[in-house]
């Protein structure tokens, strides 16, 4: 029985599902769709709402104290790989678009910053796949 067990397993040792979930979360903010298995997109769904969130709440903290603005912005770096390299070189700052861009534009809403749209079987081994997307 799997009572109380939180997560999904994903068929992966611990390490290499904490680098895939990391790896997908970053990837969905940075370009903001991936294409993905549905069991991927659910697991890491639930994590990149609460970055959005904790992004938020970081915003309207640092308008109080800027200390604490930059404590929310050292949690969410410790969750995400921080930096993108592009095919040509160029290196972009994922947790800066994170706290400069997404999270202001999130800033009406309750909840709900992700949506999955179911595309079909992949062609090799017929898995679901889904776009996961930022809303708007």
């Amino acid at each position: 029985m799997r009572h109380r067990v939180a997560g999904k397993r994903l068929n992966r040792s611990s390490g290499h599902r904490k680098a895939l979930r990391r790896n997908l979360v970053t990837a969905l903010l940075h370009h903001e769709q991936i294409e993905t298995t549905e069991a991927k997109a659910k697991a890491i769904r639930g994590q990149a709402e609460k970055l959005i969130t904790l992004a938020k709440r970081g915003l309207v903290a640092e308008r109080e104290d800027p200390s604490r603005g930059v404590h929310a912005r050292r949690l969410a770096a410790g969750r995400l790989n921080r930096w993108v390299t592009e095919a040509d070189g160029t290196r972009t700052d994922v947790l800066k678009k994170l706290f400069e861009d997404i999270a202001p534009r999130f800033e009406d809403r309750q909840g709900g910053y992700t949506r999955i749209y179911k595309l079909g079987p992949r062609k090799g081994d017929a898995a679901r796949m889904v776009l996961l997307e930022l809303v708007e």
